[in-house]
C-alpha cells in the first residue's frame, strides 16, 4: 500500500504563525504610528530654518542696498523695520504654500501647520531696538503637539 501525505498546516503550526506576526506586528505598529508626528516636526524645524535665512536675506539686501524700509524679493516689496522683515514683510519673504501652514500676523507673525493635532508652530518676532542696539528677529517653534 502506498500512503499518501497531505500537504497542509497543522492548526498547532497556524497558531505559532499567528502569534509571531502578532509579535511583530505589536513592536511594528508604534514605530509607523511615530512617523507622521516626525514628519511635522520635521516640516515645523524646516520652516523655521526657511524664516530665519529670510529674515538674514532681507537684511542683507537692505544692507547692500541702503533702504531700510523695504525691499524686493522674489516679486514681492518686503516691508522692513529696523532693517529686518517685519510682521507683515516677513510673510512675503517666507511665502509658505496654504495648503500646508496658516499664517496669522499680530505682534508677532505665527506659522501654524495645517492638519496637525495641537499646536504645532513657527513663530517669529520681529527686531527690536533697544538703546540704539538693534536685536535681531526670533524665531522659536513649538512641536509639543505635533
Amino acid at each position: 500500500m502506498i500512503r499518501s501525505k497531505s500537504g497542509g498546516f497543522t492548526l498547532i503550526e497556524l497558531v505559532v504563525v499567528i502569534t509571531i506576526l502578532g509579535i511583530l506586528a505589536a513592536f511594528a505598529v508604534p514605530k509607523f504610528i511615530a512617523l507622521d508626528s516626525q514628519a511635522r516636526i520635521a516640516t515645523i524645524n524646516g520652516l523655521a530654518g526657511s524664516v530665519k535665512s529670510a529674515a538674514a536675506l532681507a537684511r542683507g539686501m537692505s544692507m547692500a542696498t541702503g533702504n531700510t524700509v523695504s525691499v524686493p524679493m522674489e516679486g514681492a516689496t518686503v516691508t522692513l523695520s529696523n532693517s529686518y522683515p517685519d510682521v507683515a514683510g516677513i510673510a512675503l519673504a517666507v511665502n509658505t504654500s496654504a495648503s500646508d501652514f496658516t499664517y496669522a500676523a499680530g505682534a508677532t507673525g505665527v506659522w501654524t501647520k495645517v492638519g496637525a493635532p495641537g499646536a504645532c508652530t513657527v513663530t517669529y518676532t520681529p527686531a527690536t531696538v533697544a538703546a540704539g542696539v538693534v536685536t535681531p528677529p526670533v524665531v522659536t517653534t513649538s512641536t509639543g503637539g505635533c
